[in-house]
């Protein structure tokens, strides 16, 4: 007697189905609370309406991670990197509408943004990896990565909402490769290379209470007015005086999946920007609490289990008795 396909699909479904379902009712996922802020977290700051796009920032990072050139033209001249990549761990983009001819502006304007790691309070890409490839510095906050540990599964490149995990695909023993906000820098008592070579501190660098009282005090700033700008680091003294931007109200990272320790300014929306606009539930906080709640104590998996013998069982009986079928 063998026993058919469809026969124990019947089976499966009508079985093992129903009581993998009520193990899963009996027990409903919550979501655990977001995770909080590293109690001496670093971040970055970026204001928008302070980035000229010269993209030396773009180049800083290639040059002090060692990543190589990012071509996308026929011609293969420059390095041209259009979004994050394996190559290219940050990036100038800009915005630009009708006539373009106002800064800062959405009507008839442009402006500039950032794109690079945001690494999350409460990150995705650690939550998933089933390795502790993905980390996150208990201290610092930075989100890290360790190739000596990675499988290669590319969850984190699938969970992140910003994009920004990127697996090689050009080499047989690929890595996942994202900005470590110059960790090795700072071990050496450095400041991330983005910040170090922006020329106008539209990407400034420091402790994320010191960056929320920056923020706070740019948009208590009046539009128009000169005001002072520091660069690279908070309390450099390095300084340039330029008018105030008229910014909006939201601060992006500040709230975003839990938020973030990297922040944008901005005087034109984000989602003109290319930023998505997401809760403030992080999404690790929901599917972990999914996940234990399906396998507290493996009791929904060995109740499955049960359930496709039940069902193999179920349909070999249905076999026996009308083996035409």
């Amino acid at each position: 007697m063998s026993l058919k396909r469809r026969s124990f699909l019947k089976g499966a479904a009508g079985g093992g189905a129903a009581l993998a379902t009520a193990a899963v009712v009996s027990a409903p996922a919550q979501a655990r609370p977001n995770k909080v802020m590293p109690p001496q977290a670093v971040g970055l700051l970026y204001d928008s309406t302070l980035c000229v796009g010269c993209k030396a920032c773009v180049a800083g990072c290639k040059e002090a991670n060692n990543l190589p050139v990012d071509v996308t033209t026929a011609d293969a001249l420059w390095d041209t990197p259009l979004d994050i990549g394996p190559k290219t761990f940050n990036v100038i983009k800009v915005y630009a509408e009708g006539t373009a001819a106002t800064k800062d502006q959405e009507k008839d304007g442009f402006a500039f943004i950032k794109k690079s790691c945001m690494h999350c309070v409460d990150p995705s890409c650690v939550s998933v990896c089933p390795v502790t490839a993905m980390t996150k510095h208990p201290q610092t906050g930075i989100v890290e990565y360790n190739p000596d540990a990675c499988i290669g599964c590319r969850y984190c490149v699938a969970s992140c909402p910003f994009g920004v995990p990127q697996s090689e695909f050009d080499t047989p023993t690929p890595q996942i490769k994202k900005c470590e906000m110059c960790k090795h820098r700072q071990a050496e008592g450095k400041i991330p290379m983005c910040a170090e070579v922006c020329p106008t501190g539209a990407t400034i660098f420091g402790p994320i209470p010191a960056l929320t009282e920056e923020i706070n005090r740019r948009k208590a700033m009046k539009a128009g007015e000169a005001n002072v700008f520091e660069r690279r680091v908070i309390g450099s003294g390095d300084t340039h005086e330029r008018p105030a931007a008229k910014y909006l109200d939201h601060v992006y990272g500040e709230k975003e999946v839990a938020g973030t320790q990297f922040r944008h300014m901005a005087a034109v929306s984000f989602a003109k920007l290319g930023y998505p606009e997401l809760r403030e539930q992080s999404f690790a906080s929901q599917s972990e609490g999914i996940q234990h709640s399906l396998y507290q104590g493996m009791i929904a998996p060995a109740v499955v289990l049960g359930g496709l013998v039940w069902a193999a069982k179920r349909a070999s009986h249905i076999e026996d008795e009308h083996p035409e079928e």
